[in-house]
């Protein structure tokens, strides 16, 4: 389906991109693009074709500048600003809970709010002359909505002095930091983005969701209660054609014929 405020395209590969397309306003996160961004997300976790999602971006410079601060100040009634915010949380679950692994192409600046956006994704690939941070309280705001997310993937001490100076850092410091997976010159962010989303397309879709719903379900859970589950997991795991499979095609070292089954 068309939509407003981004492009969503799904290859024969099973790679579908979703890219940020307003680039007028640098991306920013307005109600209807979190509303699009989150139906295409959706889309792509019901379609069987779909075996891997990347997060882009349309703008030349920036990923996205973060929430769309007019509406900060929008002159209505505050229970409609509250209702409006749970776009934010509703976006992240579905991204986390996709049961597909997410790449997030960071091909520029990533700032407040798109820095969770981009945290949601299980890898990030950032150009080497993007930037990160959480600027908001620069202009009297402060970063609330992604503040869960900073917090799970980047040491105490240092989402501290994100969220309380709001400076920018490099992407190598965002990868030094746990933000970034890989940061790579400008001229080969594409073909880097492509080699790893290629290449997580070809895994098994059924054990992707597997794992996927594992990883997000045990993230919070204390260390024996995890164990526990996960060893549940891996019990599931072993009843499946695929794990059967994939195991097989080693040894007979040829490429695996995943049957999802």
């Amino acid at each position: 389906m068309p939509y407003e405020t981004i492009l969503y395209d799904v290859r024969d590969d099973g790679v579908a991109t979703v890219t940020l397309n307003t680039p007028d306003n640098r991306n920013a996160l307005a109600s209807q693009l979190l509303l699009d961004v989150t139906d295409a997300f959706e889309s792509a976790r019901d379609d069987d074709r779909v075996r891997c999602v990347v997060l882009a971006s349309s703008h030349e410079t920036t990923f996205s500048a973060g929430g769309a601060l007019d509406q900060f100040a929008a002159d209505v009634p505050l229970v409609h600003k509250h209702f409006g915010t749970e776009r934010f949380p509703r976006l992240f679950r579905t991204i986390m809970d996709l049961g597909k692994p997410t790449i997030c192409a960071a091909n520029g600046h990533v700032l407040a709010g798109a820095l969770g956006l981009a945290l949601c994704c299980d890898l990030i690939v950032a150009k080497d002359s993007a930037t990160f941070g959480t600027p908001e309280i620069n202009v009297g705001v402060y970063p609330f909505m992604i503040m869960a997310l900073i917090y799970r993937n980047v040491p105490r001490k240092k989402t501290n002095e994100l969220l309380l100076l709001g400076e920018r850092i490099s992407a190598e410091e965002a990868r030094e930091i746990g933000i970034v997976n890989k940061v790579v010159p400008d001229a080969d962010f594409d073909a880097a983005v492509d080699d790893w989303a290629t290449k997580l397309a070809a895994k098994s879709p059924l054990m992707m969701r597997l794992g996927k719903q594992a990883m997000y379900r045990q993230l919070d859970m204390p260390f024996e209660e995890a164990l526990d589950y996960l060893r549940a997991q891996l019990s599931i795991a072993f009843t499946t054609d695929d794990i059967q499979e994939g195991v097989k095609a080693f040894f007979e070292k040829r490429e695996p014929n995943w049957t999802g089954r």
